[in-house]
């Protein structure tokens, strides 16, 4: 028996201890400057761990529809994932604040908005079981439709793509007709007349070959709305200190590099569009104003509803 001990002891030390093998789901298809960035994350923390920590990435919604992604991992069904921040807003205000229209429509405001938000939706998250690792932006809002629109009175009565609460607002303010539409789904959305117009990034508007069903582009810059990426709290402790370490070093090179590919993006895609026949136009002053008329509006019904917490991002970041 003691030799059987012995023999026992001696294999447990000379075997290797598993892998840490991770799913990670991930709403948007493998052409997206996000899902390419997200693998280079994955590749780095594989790298940094000499293979402890495997993270495989299931993209365009392949392992989870992008609904279901924060409530997977909140219930560790996987341990991290990503998903488009405002799709919380309904959780609390705080969390679509980045996709109120005319709050923050650059680069440069919008990496100070999230300065403002981060503290909030960090605490917001923790209390779910839920930690950011890392947020990148889309490139800013334009405005897609099937011919030139000089006001806001032009997109009254035309069905329009949402895809988060607050879109839904802006679409009714505007006189249109919100049509939930997930990103994979846009092309067929269109093609069956679901809906007609959309407000979306030049990333999307170019992956979804918006010139097969759509003829006009305008860079309004409504908004720069952001995805995160976000890990159960558990799960990640679970992981040893070195990992652990990788995990948030890798984080921090996959934010820095998506808002430079991000910048990048979007003057690469409209150029994509332009070259495929879309006429990209600049927004009139009439329309300039009636879109700041909604976004406006927007904001006041948004500080009446929201928390202590999300008003303080808003007034951190108007300091």
């Amino acid at each position: 028996m003691k030799h059987v001990l012995v023999f026992a002891t001696a294999m447990a030390l000379a075997t290797p201890a598993l892998a840490d093998k991770w799913d990670m789901p991930t709403p948007y298809g493998d052409s997206t400057f996000h899902t390419q960035n997200i693998s280079q994350f994955a590749d780095e923390v594989r790298v940094a761990t000499n293979g402890d920590l495997d993270i495989t990435v299931h993209s365009a919604g392949s392992l989870f529809p992008h609904a279901e992604i924060k409530n997977a991992i909140r219930s560790a069904q996987v341990p991290i994932g990503e998903f488009f921040l405002s799709r919380l807003s309904n959780e609390d205000a705080a969390f679509g604040i980045d996709s109120q229209p005319f709050v923050a429509t650059s680069y440069e405001e919008a990496a100070k908005l999230w300065d403002a938000q981060k503290p909030v939706v960090k605490a917001l998250l923790a209390k779910q079981g839920l930690m950011p690792l890392f947020s990148v932006p889309w490139p800013a809002q334009g405005l897609y439709t099937k011919s030139e629109i000089a006001t806001v009175d032009q997109l009254n009565g035309l069905r329009f793509r949402a895809y988060n609460a607050a879109l839904e607002e802006f679409a009714t303010l505007a006189g249109a007709a919100p049509v939930q539409v997930a990103a994979p789904d846009i092309a067929q959305a269109f093609s069956t007349g679901q809906v007609q117009a959309m407000i979306t990034s030049p990333s999307t508007g170019a992956n979804s070959s918006a010139w097969d069903f759509l003829s006009h582009f305008s860079p309004i810059n409504a908004w720069v709305p952001k995805n995160i990426v976000v890990v159960n709290i558990a799960a990640f402790e679970a992981l040893s200190a070195g990992n652990q370490k990788a995990v948030k070093e890798a984080a921090t090179k996959a934010m820095a590099r998506g808002w430079e590919m991000s910048a990048a993006e979007a003057e690469t895609k409209t150029a994509v569009m332009a070259e495929h026949g879309m006429v990209i136009y600049q927004p009139s002053d009439a329309l300039k104003a009636g879109l700041s008329y909604i976004g406006a509006t927007m904001l006041e019904t948004w500080t009446a509803k929201a928390s202590d917490d999300a008003k303080s991002i808003l007034d951190a970041y108007n300091k």
